[in-house]
């Protein structure tokens, strides 16, 4: 059988962590590899280069091609019947459009949440402690000049907006420092995973959490979710935790929240605009903030690469994604 008459499997960017099990599926498939830029990505549809591939992989940071926009999913091979992603969210993808033109996208919902909830947690603690302040003191070798007293975990309230494998992972990690946990979901848990956290109202969880932490996907009804309106009915002296996605939080809403002290603290890894910072969260040293790296592990870089694979692998083999997105499953 030529290598033509077999599936094609694009893979966009780099495997960095599973080049082994890429040899593998070589043996099944023709293998094509895009590393350009979007241009040339939008040329090569054109030209007809892909027209066999049937499944693509890709990151949710893929410098290559940038969003799957409705322009770049229009211009897809009418072979392409499925894409891999690797990543949890996939709001740099027009969903509607995939749906469109019958194209299945699967995601790496679970294997993210460990490191994701890790991450969480550093910022959590570093945000009641305003570690920032003598972390900073000691580089500039005024030892801990100027450090505020911070504040115990033990006994606080954490609320969690969204309770599902990473929230559920956080909450686990939280019980272990004494923090009472509440949450708010689509639909409360079972009891085998809800354990011994309270299901409240999305109101119930802005008035109660002593911190609170934003674990959403990003979808349009998602956007600013935290805003003024939702900061003035939280407690004087919340703390604000996001590992989302920056979109949840209004940031200009959230910098006057921390000026005026009704939010003591945050810790955030992702931002409104990526890369670019607010400088009201940049000037703020009540901040903890880190460049987006919740999922950067060997550990779960490796693993978030072999299950997009893996899904790649199952739909090509038996027409099925293993994780498809809520949206298509």
């Amino acid at each position: 059988m030529s290598a033509l008459a077999r599936p094609g499997l694009l893979l966009v960017g780099s495997l960095q962590h599973t080049q082994q099990e890429c040899e593998r599926l070589r043996t099944k498939y023709d293998v094509l590899q895009f590393t350009g830029i979007r241009n040339e990505f939008l040329q090569n549809c054109k030209q007809g280069n892909f027209n066999h591939v049937a499944g693509l992989y890709r990151t949710n940071s893929t410098k290559e091609t940038g969003p799957f926009d409705k322009e770049l999913v229009l211009s897809l091979p009418d072979s392409l019947k499925y894409i891999g992603l690797n990543g949890a969210g996939y709001d740099g993808m027009d969903i509607s459009a995939c749906t469109e033109r019958n194209i299945r996208i699967s995601n790496t919902p679970n294997v993210v949440a460990n490191a994701t909830a890790d991450v969480a947690m550093f910022l959590l603690l570093g945000a009641l402690r305003h570690a920032m302040i003598p972390l900073q003191a000691l580089r500039d070798g005024r030892w801990k000049e100027g450090a505020p007293l911070g504040h115990d975990p033990y006994g606080k309230t954490l609320g969690i907006l969204g309770m599902g494998a990473i929230g559920q992972a956080l909450a686990h990690r939280a019980r272990a420092f004494g923090l009472r946990i509440i949450y708010h979901n689509r639909s409360r848990l079972s009891k085998d995973k809800e354990g011994s956290a309270t299901y409240v109202t999305f109101d119930e969880l802005l008035q109660s959490s002593d911190i609170l932490s934003l674990n959403l996907p990003a979808t349009p009804e998602t956007r600013h979710t935290l805003s003024q309106p939702q900061f003035e009915i939280m407690k004087n002296g919340v703390v604000v935790i996001n590992t989302a996605r920056g979109s949840l939080i209004d940031e200009a809403a959230l910098v006057n929240a921390l000026n005026s002290g009704k939010v003591l603290s945050a810790g955030l890894d992702v931002y409104e605009d990526e890369p670019r910072v607010h400088l009201g969260l940049i000037s703020n040293d009540r901040v903890m903030l880190l460049p987006h790296i919740g999922t950067t592990t060997v550990e779960t870089k490796r693993e978030m690469e072999l299950l997009a694979l893996r899904n790649l692998e199952h739909a090509l083999d038996h027409g099925e994604l293993l994780t498809p997105i809520r949206e298509q499953s």
